[in-house]
């Protein structure tokens, strides 16, 4: 079970599967006692300085090199590769820029964003149609996402 305790730099200490975490209070929200989503996506956020410096390997840049081109010290740079701090929209959208990759392969796994198999292969399908039908299969899409969204939140 989480444990959180507020510091004074408005920061929460949370460990949660015997991992410490520094984390902004508001992510925190607990329901019933179980992990709700927001804690889970504080769980991975471990993640995304391992993704980022991982990246910026592959490129062959140094932290100074990319701390220069994003416009950032490079000491933010290390916070941010050492987890210690979470860049802001801005910044992941110049480094997203800089490293040529999209903000979602900076922020999320592969398979976090990613549709299933089949789904590919059918929006692969539908890419090839006229732009009438796509306009058409996206309205049927968008009202079957809201009558699913709505159905969750009514059993919660």
């Amino acid at each position: 079970m989480p444990y959180e305790k507020l510091s004074r730099r408005r920061y929460a200490v949370v460990f949660i599967d015997d991992v410490l975490y520094f984390v902004k209070p508001y992510r925190l929200t607990a329901y019933n006692g179980r992990m709700t989503e927001d804690k889970k996506m504080v769980k991975n956020e471990k993640f995304f300085p391992k993704r980022l410096a991982r990246i910026r390997k592959e490129k062959g840049l140094t932290q100074q090199a990319l701390a220069d081109a994003v416009k950032i010290h490079i000491t933010q740079l290390a916070r941010y590769e050492g987890g210690t701090s979470q860049p802001t929209l801005d910044v992941i959208r110049k480094l997203a820029i800089v490293l040529k990759v999209s903000a979602d392969e900076l922020l999320f796994d592969e398979t976090e964003r990613q549709p299933s198999d089949d789904l590919k292969l059918q929006f692969e399908a539908v890419s090839r149609f006229p732009d009438e039908e796509k306009k058409i299969i996206k309205a049927l899409l968008e009202g079957m996402i809201l009558k699913h969204e709505a159905k969750r939140w009514a059993s919660v």
